[in-house]
């Protein structure tokens, strides 16, 4: 009798490290794909709970007391700004009436009716 492992112990050996080394490495996945469906569904409850944008935009100057121009309130220029507040209709009207220049990539005072820009 040898001290020497016969071939089908040998290939018994190396199946049980390849279905030890598959096994972590199922188990690396999984953790990776939870990790990932929960990441997804914090987005997803993210854009959920997210308010809706206001309808319409007041762009206020750098001193903050001049009004710059009038946007819709999910206008991508406005965003860019960031000097934006939300507004009601009848304050971007009055502005608009006031010389207030509406923007003019998102065309608020078209969405009001008026096409005239005073």
């Amino acid at each position: 009798m040898s001290d020497q492992p016969s071939r089908l112990e040998l290939l018994r050996f190396a199946r049980r490290v390849v279905v030890q080394q598959a096994t972590a490495a199922v188990r690396q996945l999984d953790g990776w794909i939870a990790d990932e469906e929960r990441r997804e569904a914090e987005r997803r409850r993210g854009k959920e709970r997210r308010p809706a944008p206001p309808g319409w935009l007041i762009q206020h100057g750098l001193n903050r007391s001049n009004v710059d121009r009038v946007h819709v309130g999910d206008c991508w220029a406005a965003a860019k700004s960031g000097r934006c507040r939300p507004a009601s209709r009848e304050q971007v009207v009055e502005a608009l009436r006031h010389g207030v220049v509406a923007c003019v990539h998102c065309r608020p005072d078209t969405g009001l009716g008026l096409l005239d820009n005073p």
